[in-house]
């Protein structure tokens, strides 16, 4: 029969191994792991998650307590892992600011600049509207609990204690990139559309018309076309990057 001692020793090595993971992914998420996000809370979030999935998490874990050395190993391990996690799930949500800077050069508005949280710096204006945004979707709809499912599901993709697979690391992560890229310009598609359509018809009023400054008198015109096409337009954008946000988390981490 296992005595007290044994159980705390066991315990505090297999809660030491999934907070690594829990809290660095936990430390990287949309939301959870922005920069108005004090640290304080993460920590707690991490550390109220991971004992919530103690119980759980603990069956899976190897049995046997390996020396200083090898500890440490697993731990770098599981920190590569939670950081893999949550950098996938940021990329993610990055294709809202990369439809943002493509909106804001087809306006007009790419020198206007304000704080990202989410990047932590400065970017453009309808990039940090995208990207707040989509983070709070991402609560209003649940798909933070999915992410959570994720984090756990990763267990049986990537075991404790296994070699770490750097390749197909690395090749998700470069499929997350493309595919983040490929929907940020499709969110921003109507934008590019309307302004090309625009930008022909200055140009041909310009040949017409060599004598008017036509591009001068057209940036009114160019913000007011954005403005509208995103009034009209920015549910279905939020909505189409929201189905891609969800089938995403499914697809790397099987949620």
């Amino acid at each position: 029969m296992e005595t007290l001692a044994e159980f705390f020793e066991t315990g505090v090595y297999v809660f030491m191994l999934i907070f690594m993971r829990i809290g660095t992914a936990m430390m990287l998420f949309p939301g959870i792991g922005d920069t108005y996000t004090p640290v304080r809370v993460r920590l707690f979030l991490g550390l109220g998650l991971t004992l919530v999935l103690f119980p759980l998490l603990s069956q899976i874990m190897p049995s046997e307590i390996p020396g200083t050395f090898a500890f440490f190993i697993l731990l770098f391990r599981e920190f590569m892992l939670g950081a893999f996690i949550g950098i996938v799930a940021r990329i993610l949500l990055m294709a809202l600011d990369t439809a943002g800077m493509l909106v804001s050069l087809q306006a007009g508005l790419s020198n206007a600049q304000l704080f990202n949280p989410a990047l932590a710096t400065q970017g453009s204006i309808i990039g940090a509207f995208f990207v707040i945004t989509g983070t709070m979707l991402i609560f209003v709809t649940d798909l933070h609990h999915l992410m959570i499912y994720g984090l756990v599901n990763s267990y049986e993709i990537f075991p404790v204690g296994a070699v770490l697979p750097f390749d197909t690391m690395g090749e998700l992560v470069t499929k997350a990139v493309a595919t983040a890229f490929y929907t940020g310009v499709s969110v921003a598609a109507p934008f590019l559309v309307v302004t090309l359509l625009l930008y022909i018809g200055m140009g041909v009023l310009a040949r017409l018309m060599p004598q008017v400054q036509v591009f001068l008198l057209a940036i009114p015109v160019q913000i007011l076309l954005s403005f509208t096409v995103m009034a009209v337009g920015v549910v279905a954008g939020l909505t189409y990057w929201l189905s891609f946000y969800e089938q995403g988390i499914r697809f790397f981490f099987g949620g």
